[in-house]
């Protein structure tokens, strides 16, 4: 956060200084395009194949093969996910919000892609369909489905507060982790990774430009639609701030279940896995 009050005067060409032309640093004309007319055939008569639900203040795990579809829904009530992917088959590969927020921007949404990382760094799914897609960026700069922020977590909160609470999003994420892949909690804990916020309505301030939330704008019957690009496990913690609107990581919020539905479609004509990065690692050696 920047001073209020800066130490050093401004020099005589600040003004000149501050007006530099924008850049954007990733441009994505080059990147893969995502064939939604594609994705929407493959979708469309796609059938059930299964379904998980995530209790309040809990998280659960599921796989996801590629090709497949993976809906996150909202059931019961207004309630945020936070979301981890991993290569079902080498949990080393996980998605990479960080690299995904510097393509797409700080909030997803149809057509984006949710990259894996380095050195794999390729498309894990795609996104496509969000019936929260009409929301766009609110006056005070917020929008919804974020990959700003890191997920609520007992190391933060014990140090904003002094007290230890376990059913974070971090920890909930590790316990379904260490469940699904049958492995120790603090194994699973080293592949908790910073998230996609589903159905999260944030921003920054302006003055402060701090990170904020405000009550999200999902109701039961919405959901964000994703198409597996390769085998993916997905981690979803229903987070203990319920809708964010009031609380972040709490046991008064009012909290609601996830569902997440696979649906498995008829014919995978068309659709091709996606290939790890192929720059060859030799970094100028």
């Amino acid at each position: 956060m920047k001073l209020k009050s800066p130490k050093h005067v401004e020099p005589t060409d600040a003004k000149e200084r501050r007006e530099t032309n924008v850049l954007v640093c990733y441009p994505t004309e080059t990147l893969p395009k995502v064939d939604l007319a594609a994705a929407f055939t493959r979708r469309n008569g796609a059938e059930f194949f299964n379904s998980i639900i995530v209790p309040a203040r809990h998280a659960g795990c599921v796989d996801v093969p590629a090709g497949y579809f993976a809906r996150i829904l909202s059931t019961e009530g207004p309630q945020v996910g936070d979301l981890n992917i991993w290569n079902t088959h080498n949990i080393a590969e996980r998605f990479y919000s960080g690299k995904t927020r510097a393509l797409h921007g700080t909030h997803v949404s149809t057509g984006d892609t949710l990259w894996s990382n380095l050195p794999y760094m390729r498309p894990l799914a795609n996104i496509t369909c969000d019936t929260l897609d009409w929301y766009g960026f609110d006056v005070d700069g917020g929008s919804v489905h974020d990959v700003i922020g890191t997920r609520c977590d007992p190391y933060t909160g014990r140090l904003l507060s002094g007290e230890n609470y376990h059913q974070c999003c971090h920890s909930n994420l590790t316990r379904a982790m260490a469940d699904h892949f049958d492995m120790d909690l603090s194994e699973a804990e080293m592949h908790v990774h910073d998230v996609m916020n589903v159905f999260m309505l944030t921003g920054f301030t302006h003055d402060t430009h701090q990170y904020f939330m405000k009550a999200s704008p999902v109701r039961p019957g919405d959901f964000i639609e994703l198409e597996a690009q390769t085998d993916i496990t997905l981690g979803l913690s229903a987070c203990p701030g319920g809708d964010c609107g009031d609380e972040h990581s709490s046991d008064t919020a009012s909290c609601f279940p996830l569902k997440i539905e696979i649906y498995a479609p008829k014919s995978l004509d068309g659709f091709m896995p996606s290939k790890i990065n192929l720059y060859d690692r030799s970094h100028g050696k």
